[in-house]
């Protein structure tokens, strides 16, 4: 299905430099687009680009940049838009169809106590448990499993192959991945003579309204509280969260990040790709964490944070590690030094 331009532009609050009623079918990026296509530009050093372009229309911040192309929708925020429209080019690309509407595969396995709302779709080889309950209009990819007093709220839409363990609580409009698992047992364990003894895991985990989880995260339950998850929170691909953790709303979790048990993250935070959290802290709202970052202690201050050296060659990193050892003695000796100044200068 192609739009028209102007059309698009309504959608983004922007305004048409060119024909309005151009057709447009689907989007791209400045180097793959071609004719009849949408693409953007959000990062103003990739500029050099526009001379370039093959495609039909371009999303701009700045009506200048517009000039040399023969259409072109100017916004506040490039990005913004495109993430906007990226919704209505959705239909040819999206794993659930409109037509399979309230649809229960026979090949399911739902328990007579189940409640399913109106409106939903359950793929082949889910199961549903006793008491769950699914809200209207929701979407069960195939081999999902909702466990036992599990509820989910109205819209929300899971990929194959899900697992929700006993009495986790889903909000609603959330989209989960495939191979998530929400609710398995957070890692505890107390020492014995004997060995290990388990601690059983007697909370659960809530996750609140438009959350998105990515592929094969996890998120363990609550050893006697829940587990939180907050209203708009987004998170990545491969993430760990802990039994006990608390993510607040907005924030956004990049993939193979780690937060262990009873860490608190307030509202709005971005934690990178890679970033690690120790137990226990808590991290204030308006954090950014950047990449591999390993958080060792609390941050009770809005801002940015860094750990870790940047990537240099092999040789560059082993001097420079070496130095670092060096640092305890290094600095021992600055201060026997200082002192020795400090006793010359009273002298003189």
């Amino acid at each position: 299905m192609s739009y028209r331009l102007g059309e698009l532009a309504e959608l983004v609050c922007g305004e048409v430099v060119g024909d309005p009623n151009y057709l447009i079918h689907s989007l791209s990026t400045l180097e793959a687009a071609s004719s009849g296509q949408l693409s953007f530009l959000a990062n103003p050093k990739y500029a050099n680009k526009l001379n370039s372009t093959k495609a039909g229309a371009v999303l701009v911040k700045d009506a200048f940049l517009a000039t040399n192309l023969d259409n072109a929708i100017v916004v506040g925020s490039p990005y913004l838009a495109l993430a906007t429209l990226t919704k209505k080019f959705e239909g040819d690309v999206s794993t659930f169809s409109t037509s399979d509407l309230n649809t229960v595969s026979k090949e399911a396995v739902i328990a007579d106590s189940a409640v399913i709302g109106e409106g939903c779709v359950i793929e082949p080889n889910v199961v549903v448990g006793e008491h769950a309950v699914i809200k209207n209009n929701c979407y069960l990819g195939a081999g999902t499993v909702v466990s036992r007093n599990v509820s989910i709220g109205e819209g929300t839409h899971t990929y194959p192959n899900v697992t929700f363990y006993h009495g986790v609580k889903v909000g609603k409009h959330c989209i989960i991945h495939s191979g998530v698992v929400i609710g398995s047992d957070g890692f505890g364990f107390a020492p014995s003579k004997e060995g290990w003894v388990k601690f059983h895991q007697l909370g659960s985990v809530i996750i609140k309204d438009n959350v998105e989880i990515g592929a094969n995260t996890t998120i363990d339950r609550g050893a006697l509280e829940n587990t939180e998850i907050g209203h708009g929170v987004k998170i990545d691909n491969q993430v760990q969260i802990a039994h006990n953790v608390v993510i607040g709303d907005n924030s956004a979790i990049a993939g193979c990040a780690a937060v262990a048990g009873s860490t608190s993250i307030g509202k709005n935070c971005t934690i990178a790709g890679g970033v690690g959290i120790i137990g226990h802290l808590t991290i204030t709202d308006n954090v950014h964490v950047t990449a591999m970052t390993l958080v060792s202690k609390s941050i009770l201050k809005s801002g940015s944070y860094s750990s870790g050296t940047g990537v240099d060659s092999t040789d560059k990193w082993r001097r420079s590690a070496a130095r670092f050892r060096r640092i305890d003695d290094m600095a021992k000796q600055i201060s026997e030094l200082e002192k020795q100044v400090k006793k010359l200068l009273t002298e003189g």
